[in-house]
């Protein structure tokens, strides 16, 4: 009988050491905390787009066109009629889902190259070389002429933003690479007779967690900023798929007489960066705290 209250007791104990470890890093790192909400208000709005008051957002209605925000049309309408409040919320899609596919591809293949380039002398001389050529052409001139070689979809803008972005990830971990391997623990397992490929996943590769995580919101913030640009100029995602690049690039003929059009998937956009950059910044000052010190 007296086993209950101890249980209760212990379980009770451990939600305040939960909520006191949740707290602390809130107030540690609150940027962490606001761009994470941020950014999971975001993600909940995407996927729980059909259920927020929402129509079909190619749904054509010309005699509603133009109309400016009211009860029925939180956003308006554009000049075919159609619900801005609805695209824009379902444009929130494109937008996450190029960004996130991104900056895990970008990360993923710059992180296998930089490791291999890092070690090896050879490839290193000849990788490199490509991968300054790549970075000396501005990543949305790179885009635009790959996604001029394909056909508008959105997997082909994720394509063409991830080969602009990986030589970027592949030279910060090169750079990782280069410092560590000349660490003494480095030293003493290849003196030990640890192969290759051990070393690189037991002593480089969790070396390079921390940067690359940083990197990785840096490079979502990036791409999402790259495919609306590309939408905006016609040479990203398809014009029948809402997005929020062609959004505004289907508003800007009409910015003075309908500026909502516009205002709302940039305000969109804007915030959903902010998110992302407030993590990317967070995570920079949690896991470097002599930078934060200096700061």
């Amino acid at each position: 009988m007296t086993i209950a209250p101890i249980d209760i007791d212990a379980a009770l104990i451990a939600r305040r050491r939960a909520r006191g470890w949740f707290a602390e890093a809130v107030r540690r790192h609150p940027t962490v905390a606001l761009g994470t909400a941020l950014l999971a208000l975001m993600v909940l709005m995407a996927i729980l787009a059909p259920y927020l008051g929402t129509v079909d957002p190619q749904a054509l209605s010309p005699i509603k066109r133009l109309r400016f925000p009211q009860e029925a049309y939180w956003f308006g309408t554009d000049m075919l009629g159609r619900d801005v409040y609805s695209r824009v919320i379902y444009g929130s899609r494109i937008s996450l889902v190029v960004g996130l596919s991104v900056a895990l591809c970008s990360t993923v293949i710059g992180l296998a190259i930089g490791l291999f380039t890092g070690f090896s002398r050879i490839a290193d001389a000849i990788v490199m070389r490509v991968m300054d050529g790549l970075m000396s052409i501005p990543p949305v001139l790179l885009a635009i002429a790959l996604m001029a070689l394909t056909r508008a979809s959105v997997g082909n803008v994720i394509f063409a933003i991830t080969v602009s972005e990986v030589p970027r990830v592949t030279r910060l971990v090169r750079g990782v690479v280069l410092s560590l391997r000349e660490q003494p623990f480095v030293e003493a397992a290849t003196a030990a007779g640890t192969g290759f490929v051990k070393t690189l996943r037991r002593h480089i590769l969790p070396n390079t967690i921390a940067p690359i995580l940083v990197q990785g919101t840096y490079i979502c913030a990036s791409a999402m900023i790259t495919e609306a640009t590309l939408s905006f100029i016609g040479a990203g995602t398809p014009p029948n798929i809402p997005s929020w690049g062609n959004i505004m690039a289907e508003g800007r003929s009409l910015f003075q007489v309908a500026y909502y059009i516009v205002l709302f998937p940039a305000a969109f956009l804007s915030v959903t960066v902010l998110a992302v950059n407030l993590v990317g910044d967070g995570l920079r000052d949690a896991l470097d705290p002599r930078l934060a010190r200096r700061m």
